[in-house]
């Protein structure tokens, strides 16, 4: 499982007209679901982005995460990360997960996330988003579960 965190200001996922997720100052993360993650991703890749320290203490050095500053936390779905792009002028998906089991796994992350901390919003699976984000630094970090 990938997540693709990026520090923001503010970020927002919309679908046609509809606002279907916002947050403040946080993480906005990227999640493209592999053919062989399971549960233990999920848990995994959802364990690093609420820990990892991506925000800067007083010092202005990158040592404080998501728990410590209490930031929002926005996952959107993209299984174009999972691509394959090693050889040719175009993606090859084959890593992906099947539709059905990158819908089960990014819902249950989403779950979870929700669960254990109440400042969680997601986009939607399937849809056609648009997304939009303040990032701040740019800080932007490839991390997988």
């Amino acid at each position: 499982m990938i997540g693709l965190l990026q520090r923001v200001d503010e970020a927002s996922v919309t679908v046609g007209e509809e606002l279907v997720g916002a947050i403040g100052a946080g993480l906005l993360v990227l999640v493209g679901v592999q053919k062989d993650d399971d549960e233990r991703n999920v848990r995994r890749l959802l364990e690093r982005v609420l820990g990892y320290r991506v925000f800067p203490d007083e010092a202005g050095r990158m040592n404080l995460s998501l728990r410590d500053i209490n930031g929002g936390l926005l996952l959107v779905p993209q299984f174009t990360l999972a691509a394959d792009t090693r050889k040719g002028m175009r993606a090859s998906f084959t890593p992906a997960a099947p539709p059905e089991e990158g819908r089960r796994l990014f819902e249950l992350l989403c779950e979870q996330a929700a669960a254990e901390w109440p400042w969680t919003a997601t986009g939607r699976f399937g849809a056609d988003m648009k997304v939009q984000l303040v990032n701040a630094g740019p800080v932007t970090f490839w991390l997988e579960g």
